[in-house]
């Protein structure tokens, strides 16, 4: 293994361009002549649009256009289409509410787009939007799950949503489950609330468009996937060929999965560049990225384990109601339902599942994928129901876990959720954790805890998850008549470090320094196809394809090296970078080989693909210890394990940033954040960072991270995808530890978040029974 291989700490590429101001995001970028856009935005969550005029707008100083709804449907332009759907138990399908890009009649969430205007400024823009006047007949509405589905409830789509409930999905086996229950020694359920998200990334979201010189049009957006990006919008919406339509991905401040999906403002940039024939900028403020960001989590579940007498799982059931808000975002249905119910088992062996997911439409912005999509989700009911199930049959929270792990020698194994997990030895990891947490010393640190009058718990959790699977990723190696490498690749970085990783992988590969290495991604033009990233993807996936990629250019340049050697090829053999004979002294380099090919044939050129035929199933163990103070609620977490087995890895500095940065986001969601709408009125009551509170950096102890890997056997690299391990992990962990810390008060339920507030009324309403 050279400098750079398997298992090198490798710097980051990319980081001396970010640190140093020369980052490019989509608002950095504004072409000559550029436009502005500004949105109004429906101030009601629900009401009907009686009348709307923008006659004094349109007449503003520095106004170039209005648009409104009828400009849609003047230029055939289709409604935001819905990527996936589902089908109810009972075998009705799906219907999508139809969702235009402006609203058509009704508006049906705070933040709704209703109008856009372009302007010469931004500020002209945003002024010109108070000269709209628009008369608005408010409706009831329904700002959570429980309003939405109360008896009598006001409803979004009468025909679409009856009684607000979208679909009601089923999976697993209902007569197995319903046996096994009946024959259970002992029953344990639980009910829980997993809180609305905001995903909140550094950059907003941002878009700009223009119609070319060739009257092509273009893009500009920070996404996760320009490839998919452009062919929902050219081929569902727009309706035009996908090479009449360019989109490039500069670079990306964060993504979580909120950055996937077509929005309304895509199609308006667009829109506003064809009837202007100018370059149009958008780029959102805060406020507007809280109303009109997609959102995630959003469920109310009961859950129910059946066991027998030696505390064994015989079966789960899983009840949820998931929020899909006003209208269906594009992996919305998805989401609660296929992504995720089928990790509900988690690492435990559980012979039967049955599951129920109703769809639930409020008035609220539409939710989808938030870093993890599903599995954090999962993770998170069986892991608290563990814990509820230690409890109550007397055994510690480990050794429940042991007693009903998957042993490795069952693998592959097929899990009632319908996965079939290659590899892992989850006894093994929760050993090692259990020992680098220091467990068995816990009742001295808690008998410390109290001496200071403070409450101790701790908690442990075990997530597997599912990833890398899906489309396929093709990698293109292009090298110049230098020697000097382009990696062309459809993944797109959001901040995890992709140039770093392709970067070393083919310096690793074809013994190149890394700064004679290009990554470029986020292009259509330059780059034929591409999966996007998501779903822990680019690493499995992507590295996949490059790695053959490296293999085929090695292929491609082993007879043009034998050629200048005069020499066989099978007599040479490549070593840090050098072509060398094995049968005597002579070598030549890779610019040699580059130089001698563009002659010959113009280029050096090579291409690899890798299309995965199943998942990978990353796995860990979390164990976190906090302290809370019963007199405010305030919670300190004292120490941090964390024990990961995501199969091979490929640069220990990228996968620790990747799992703590993923822990960090979980465990926000624990302490800190979510997004609340009023119940009856449902406007956004954390519109700003001034309510809606993100955990900081005092509020996390150093981590102990480390790894114990057993190499994915369905990946050809063995591994298993890291981007949202940790926020899988981290949510349970933190609710579990502080569940613990309040047992002995009498506490027997805690939900998210766990803010000072909610914590001391907790404490409280135990005190008082």
């Amino acid at each position: 293994m050279g400098r750079f291989g398997a298992g090198q700490a490798m710097r980051r590429v990319e980081d001396q361009r970010f640190l140093t101001g020369q980052g490019r995001y989509t608002d950095d970028i504004t072409y000559p002549n550029s436009a502005h856009l500004a949105v109004l935005r429906s101030p009601y969550a629900h009401a009907e649009i009686t009348a709307l005029d923008v006659t004094e707008a349109r007449a503003a100083p520095g106004v170039i256009a209005v648009l409104t709804e009828a400009d849609l449907t003047e230029r055939k332009i289709a409604d935001l289409p819905v990527g996936f759907m589902v089908t109810s138990g009972d075998g009705t399908p799906m219907a999508a509410p139809p969702r235009p890009a402006l609203a058509r009649g009704r508006v049906r969430y705070v933040g709704q787009p209703v109008v856009a205007v372009i302007a010469e400024t931004p500020n002209a823009a945003r002024d010109a939007l108070e000269l709209i006047e628009v008369a608005f007949d408010p409706l009831d509405a329904v700002g959570d799950l429980t309003a939405a589905t109360a008896e009598g409830a006001p409803v979004l789509w009468e025909s679409e949503a009856p009684g607000n409930i979208l679909y009601d999905w089923e999976m697993g086996e209902r007569e197995a489950t319903d046996a096994a229950f009946a024959r259970a020694a002992r029953v344990v359920s639980i009910e829980l609330v997993n809180g609305r998200i905001a995903p909140t990334s550094i950059e907003g979201r941002a878009a700009q468009a223009r119609v070319d010189e060739t009257g092509r049009l273009e893009l500009i957006t920070g996404n996760q996937g320009a490839h998919n990006l452009r062919d929902v919008i050219a081929g569902k919406v727009l309706n035009i060929p996908k090479d009449q339509l360019h989109v490039l991905c500069p670079d990306v401040g964060g993504g979580f999965g909120m950055k996937i999906f077509l929005y309304p403002e895509h199609i308006l940039v667009l829109l506003g560049a064809m009837v202007t024939q100018r370059p149009v900028k958008w780029a959102a403020d805060r406020s507007e990225s809280f109303q009109a960001d997609v959102h995630g989590r959003d469920h109310l579940t009961r859950a129910e384990l059946a066991l027998d007498a030696d505390g064994r799982y015989l079966a789960l059931r899983v009840d949820t109601l998931a929020n899909m808000g006003a209208y269906v975002s594009h992996f919305g249905a998805f989401i609660p339902t296929a992504a995720g119910t089928g990790m509900l088992p988690g690492v435990y062996a559980i012979p039967a599942l049955h599951a129920r997911v109703r769809g639930v439409m409020t008035n609220t912005a539409p939710t989808d994928a938030y870093r993890g999509a599903g599995r954090p989700e999962a993770a998170y009911v069986i892991e608290r129901l563990t814990d509820k199930v230690a409890r109550e049959l007397g055994f510690s929270p480990a050794e429940i876990r042991r007693r009903n792990f998957i042993p490795p020698e069952a693998m592959p194994y097929s899990t009632a959720g319908g996965k079939v997990y290659d590899s892992g030895e989850f006894a093994a990891v929760l050993d090692t954790a259990l020992a680098r947490a220091d467990w068995d010393g816990f009742d001295k640190r808690k008998a410390d805890s109290a001496a200071k009058g403070l409450l101790r718990g701790r908690g442990l959790s075990y997530y597997v998850e599912v990833c890398a699977g899906g489309a396929p990723e093709t990698a293109t190696l292009v090298m110049d008549e230098t020697g000097g490498a382009t990696i062309l690749i459809g993944t797109q970085s959001n901040g995890q470090g992709h140039e770093t990783a392709y970067t070393q992988m083919a310096a690793d590969a074809l013994g190149l320094p890394p700064e004679r290495i290009t990554v470029v991604q986020g292009d259509t033009d330059r780059i034929a196809t591409g999966g996007g990233t998501g779903g822990s993807r680019s690493i499995p996936v992507g590295g996949a394809a490059l790695d053959k990629a490296n293999d085929a250019l090695i292929a491609k340049a082993l007879p043009i090296a034998a050629e200048l050697l005069e020499t066989a090829e099978g007599d040479i053999s490549l070593d840090g970078g050098i072509f060398r004979m094995r049968s005597g002294n002579r070598t030549v380099t890779w610019t040699d080989v580059a130089r001698a090919a563009h002659a010959k044939d113009g280029d050096l050129t090579a291409a690899g693909t890798w299309r995965p035929d199943t998942g990978s199933f990353p796995n860990g163990c979390h164990i976190c210890e906090v302290e809370i103070d019963p007199e405010t609620g305030s919670l300190r977490i004292d120490r941090y394990t964390i024990v990961d087995d995501v199969g091979v890895t490929l640069n220990p500095t990228l996968l620790k940033g990747q799992v703590i940065g993923g822990t960090v986001q979980g465990i926000g969601q624990a302490l800190r954040e979510k997004v609340i709408y009023d119940p009856e009125t449902a406007q956004l009551l954390t519109g700003t960072l001034q309510d809606y509170a993100l955990a900081r950096a005092d509020d996390f102890p150093a981590f102990d991270f480390s790894t114990r890997n057993v190499p994915c056997t369905t990946n050809p690299l063995g591994v298993k995808g890291a981007g949202e391990a940790g926020t899988i992990g981290a949510t349970p962990t933190l609710v579990n530890a502080a569940f613990d810390a309040l047992w002995d008060l009498g506490v027997r339920r805690l939900d998210m978040p766990l803010t000072p507030s909610h914590l001391w009324r907790t404490i409280q309403d135990a005190k008082s029974v």
